[in-house]
């Protein structure tokens, strides 16, 4: 396509998106719980299809030579399939909220004035490497009665074509606008370019991926955005944390998987316990290949313990620049605190306010970490591999946002409404 043709490709998306969100607006909770099922259902059934299309992008990504952590991005396996397919009988069996009025008070002039929760409208989701976020989106996109424009990375332009297939065909079979869920055809960059500047059809923008597509989506974009630009997420281990606890969390927490913006990617642990617990954690890391960029006390602690030295535990002395990395890979930075003041401090000075983590049986240390840590979700005695729409309850997610304006954190069906005043009278007129 040339920029001509790409231009007019998404002025014709993006006024069939404005249509189809009128009549998606209109769409009753019976109806698109249907379109969620039978997506489910289709889902399921496309099995070797979406195999079939899936190994094209990861033979194209392959002899692209793309990192390991992106070309595990790009997989659609039975897990993958079946989690999305999940996604969209949760969202089904959930409450719509869509037309939902609180808050409603009567005045002293006799009327009475609440809010209405109402569809954004048309959002544009501009997203790299994960094809089930095609699902994601859709499925969110249906359920809050929205209309969706969706620019998924060229990596992962075959997956995203036969799981758009299966979206159309849902909507199609419960009585909705097909265009309500459209894909990008092209990979042509420019293609972004003209999604983020067309605010008469598009109202709110939600990238995900790198830091770098998120950075130019903000600079450039034209309309709203709800973004997190990266994942630098802590598990604090305090002087109170029950040992068996903090073990499985903060190995879960990074080592599940590295390729999530939810991994943590630094421990931070209390001096009281730093002697005792360091070598035990370090122990895990070393069997799974995870190298260990320590602060100086972490160092000594690590390099003086004898079982360690055996075991080809890679422990290296950390820079500045560490405390502020997404490592997205086997690399965690390690820093021992005086205690839960300099753990908040630390992670406020050098997250990216996404997803922390404390462990520890001290109930006012606990509260105070809920309060102070400035980030999108904080959570006391669980792994940060938690924050994530699907296990919150959401149904799915359509990103995390690490704006304060308009959604915080996983961003499901709320976050894709808006509120509007609504008035009931009876016949009163203004004084």
């Amino acid at each position: 396509m040339n920029a001509f043709n790409v231009s007019e490709h998404m002025q014709t998306l993006g006024l069939q998106a404005k249509t189809a969100a009128f009549l998606m607006a209109r769409a009753d909770a019976a109806t698109k719980n249907r379109a969620l099922k039978a997506l489910a259902r289709r889902l399921r059934e496309a099995g070797p299809g979406l195999a079939e299309a899936n190994e094209k992008d990861l033979a194209r990504a392959t002899a692209a030579g793309l990192s390991a952590p992106m070309v595990d991005r790009l997989k659609l396996t039975p897990k993958v399939i079946e989690t999305v397919a999940l996604g969209c009988e949760q969202l089904a069996g959930m409450a719509d909220v869509i037309g939902e009025i609180i808050g409603m008070k009567q005045q002293p002039s006799g009327i009475r004035v609440g809010q209405m929760r109402v569809p954004i409208g048309v959002f544009g989701m501009i997203y790299e490497s994960r094809p089930n976020v095609t699902i994601e989106a859709a499925s969110l996109a249906i359920k809050s009665g929205n209309a969706a424009i969706l620019r998924g990375g060229s990596e992962a332009i075959e997956s995203n074509k036969a799981l758009a297939l299966l979206v159309s065909g849902a909507l199609a079979e419960a009585g909705l606008p097909v265009d309500a869920v459209q894909l990008v055809q092209t990979t042509d960059r420019e293609a972004v370019g003209q999604l983020i500047a067309m605010p008469e059809f598009v109202d709110v923008i939600i990238p995900r991926g790198g830091k770098g597509l998120i950075e130019r989506i903000s600079r450039d974009a034209k309309v709203p955005v709800i973004k997190h630009l990266d994942g630098n997420c802590h598990v604090y281990v305090d002087d109170t944390a029950e040992f068996e606890m903090a073990l499985r969390i903060v190995d879960n927490a990074k080592t599940q998987k590295y390729s999530p913006c939810n991994a943590a990617e630094g421990l931070l642990v209390s001096a009281v316990v730093a002697e005792d617990f360091l070598p035990r954690i370090a122990a895990i890391f070393a069997a799974k290949g995870v190298e260990m960029r320590c602060d100086p006390a972490a160092a000594r602690i690590l390099r003086a313990d004898d079982a360690l030295a055996g075991s080809g535990a890679r422990i290296v002395d950390a820079v500045e620049s560490d405390w502020s990395e997404e490592y997205l890979a086997a690399v965690i930075s390690i820093k021992v605190v005086e205690g839960v003041d300099e753990a908040i401090a630390h992670i406020n000075r050098y997250s990216s306010h996404h997803t922390d983590a404390i462990v520890t049986r001290d109930h006012v240390h606990a509260q105070r970490f809920l309060r102070e840590v400035d980030s999108a979700s904080v959570m006391v005695n669980a792994s940060t591999r938690f924050a994530d729409g699907f296990e919150f309850g959401l149904g799915a997610e359509i990103g995390i946002s690490t704006d304060k304006f308009h959604a915080r954190g996983p961003v499901g069906i709320e976050g894709l409404t808006s509120l509007k005043y609504v008035v009931l009278g009876q016949g009163e007129v203004r004084s």
